[in-house]
């Protein structure tokens, strides 16, 4: 076997394991954290998750060019939301991370190195 089918192969389940790792982390802290945290700061996650959902409903098979197929577009127009769902809550969590260490009323001055 080659590299690729290896990444074809276990590819899936380490993206998996990684981002189940990251939503442990982010309960983890949230229940041992002594600071309240608002429920805007779980929105990019929870977009997150819905994207990565909307990107596994998807086969690999299905998405093939054909011009004479009518049903192609919804798939890719569902792809291309997917990506725009994915692309926005990681901006809204990088915007989260910048206002929260730009505001010096915070719990921490170290806010993101953790």
């Amino acid at each position: 076997m080659d590299l690729g089918e290896l990444w074809a192969i276990f590819g899936p389940g380490v993206a998996g394991a990684v981002f189940g790792t990251g939503w442990w982390f982010w309960v983890d802290a949230v229940v041992c954290s002594s600071v309240n945290v608002s429920f805007v700061h779980y929105l990019p996650g929870i977009f997150a998750s819905l994207a990565a959902v909307m990107f596994n409903c998807v086969k690999k098979d299905d998405i093939d060019y054909s011009p004479y197929d009518d049903g192609e577009w919804r798939l890719k127009l569902w792809l291309f939301v997917a990506y725009v769902v994915s692309f926005v809550s990681l901006a809204a969590s990088v915007g989260l991370l910048i206002q929260d260490s730009l505001v010096k009323s915070g719990p921490s001055v170290w806010t993101g190195t953790a």
